[in-house]
Parts: C-alpha cells; sequence; structure tokens
C-alpha cells in the first residue's frame, strides 16, 4: 500500500459520523487565514471526504486557476496544487504528515493541539519554474470522539530562495522543533528502493511499477514494504527519536 494510500486509511474513518464540530466556523477561519497571510488556504474535511480551497494572489504566482472562492472539490487531496509540488518533495510530505499523525496519536487529546508541521517545499509556479513554498499543517479533532475531523494546511510564497526541503513538527505554544527530517533516502535505500519509491510518489500502481522497472508485482510489494519499514513510518514515537534525532 503506497503512502498516499495509507494516509487516506487512517485520516477516512467512518467513526468519524459522530463528529459534531461546526464545519462553518472552520471555514471562515480558512478565509480569514487566506486573506490576512496572503495564503493558498486547504481545509479538508475527513468526514465528508471534501476539501475547501480559499485562495489569494498566491494562487496566481502559483498558476492556480481557481474560478470560486472557496473551490470545493470532493476530496481530501488538493490534487491540482499537489501535482504541482516537487515529486521529491511530495513524497517526503505524505511521509512526513503520515508520522505527524501517528505522532499525535500518541498523545492525549488535549495536548494534540500544540502541534503542527511546518515545512518548505518547491512547487511550480506560473512559469512552470520551481518556486520556494512554506507549507503549514494543523489538525483539528472531534471533541465528539477524539477522532481527526479536519486537516487546515496554508501556502505561502517563501521568503527564502536557497537551501533544502525543511520538514519539522513544530510546539507553535512553546516555540520548539519537535522533531526534524533528518532522512537520507539515498543512504537509507538501495538504488532499487529508490526507484520504486519515484513511481511511487508518482502515484503508479504495484502493477504499473512492475511493467515500467521490468520485476513482478511481488517484487514490487516486497520493496515497497522494505521501504516503509525502513523509514520507520509504520513504527511508534521511538521511531520518530530515531529517525530525526
Amino acid at each position: 500500500m503506497e503512502i498516499r494510500e495509507q494516509l487516506s486509511d487512517q485520516l477516512l474513518d467512518s467513526a468519524l459520523k459522530k463528529c459534531q464540530l461546526d464545519l462553518e466556523i472552520y471555514k471562515q477561519r480558512a478565509l480569514a487565514y487566506s486573506q490576512m497571510e496572503g495564503a493558498i488556504c486547504v481545509l479538508s474535511d475527513m468526514q465528508e471526504n471534501k476539501s475547501f480551497i480559499y485562495k489569494s494572489a498566491a494562487a496566481d504566482e502559483l498558476g492556480l486557476k481557481m474560478e470560486e472562492n472557496p473551490a470545493e472539490i470532493d476530496s481530501i487531496w488538493e490534487e491540482d496544487m499537489l501535482k504541482k509540488i516537487h515529486p521529491d518533495d511530495r513524497l517526503k510530505k505524505y511521509i512526513h504528515e503520515l508520522r505527524f499523525f501517528k505522532l499525535l496519536e500518541t498523545m492525549e487529546i488535549e495536548e494534540r493541539t500544540a502541534y503542527s508541521v511546518v515545512s518548505k517545499i518547491r512547487m511550480k509556479d506560473k512559469n512552470e519554474d520551481y518556486r520556494w513554498v512554506k507549507h503549514r499543517m494543523f489538525y483539528i479533532y472531534s471533541p465528539d470522539n477524539g477522532r481527526l475531523r479536519l486537516a487546515l494546511c496554508l501556502y505561502n510564497i517563501a521568503l527564502t530562495s536557497s537551501g533544502a526541503p525543511d520538514f519539522m513538527i513544530v510546539n507553535v505554544i512553546k516555540g520548539e522543533v519537535v522533531v526534524k527530517d533528518k532522512l537520507d533516502y539515498k543512504n537509507i535505500l538501495s538504488p532499487r528502493e529508490l526507484e520504486v519509491l519515484k513511481c511511487v510518489g508518482e502515484g503508479y500502481a504495484s502493477k504499473e511499477i512492475a511493467g515500467l522497472l521490468s520485476i513482478s508485482v511481488n517484487t514490487v510489494n516486497r520493496h515497497r514494504q522494505n521501504i516503509l519499514e525502513k523509514l520507520k513510518v509504520k513504527n511508534s514515537i521511538q521511531a520518530f527519536k530515531d529517525s530525526f534525532s
């Protein structure tokens, strides 16, 4: 199962049907963020598998054509934006968000509001050139059942124009970096696993990857399992300490 499929399985949970959060309140907050920060703001509803995308002038800079504001899509994945992210950064984004979800699942619900993901990623702009973009993500949990209900993502054109992609989990209350991604895929994974990983990041299914790399589906699935184990995607809080310290 690819990283994004794992995320979907974790995020889209039928148990969320009991959530009584007032969505309109959070839609107004998303609109305010986009207006005040010059950001593209994506509010994803895990209960309805739906997203609301609020644009600012930054949308034009990134070449995003949105006739409505907000634009409403029937998915928690904002495909028009995600496909603009550099393939390497997009894959790390999925992996890091899965780690974030699993980290918060180890905490008491009242602790979770203190944490967010902060990333610096490359996205194509209106001229098809890569620009640095700051991405922030917050999770909102239901007080009714303690399950994840909403994800709020903010995309801003970054001030910095150089450096490496950066992925961090921060405590916004204390102003501390809790974990910082220091994974070096080239040292951790074999050349073949790197090939499979890039194909997964582009959304190819195992059968398609097998055809592209001229290997069996079973071999592809074995590589995918090895990748998840090596990247410690499925482990608990100790994996975060091992991977980021």
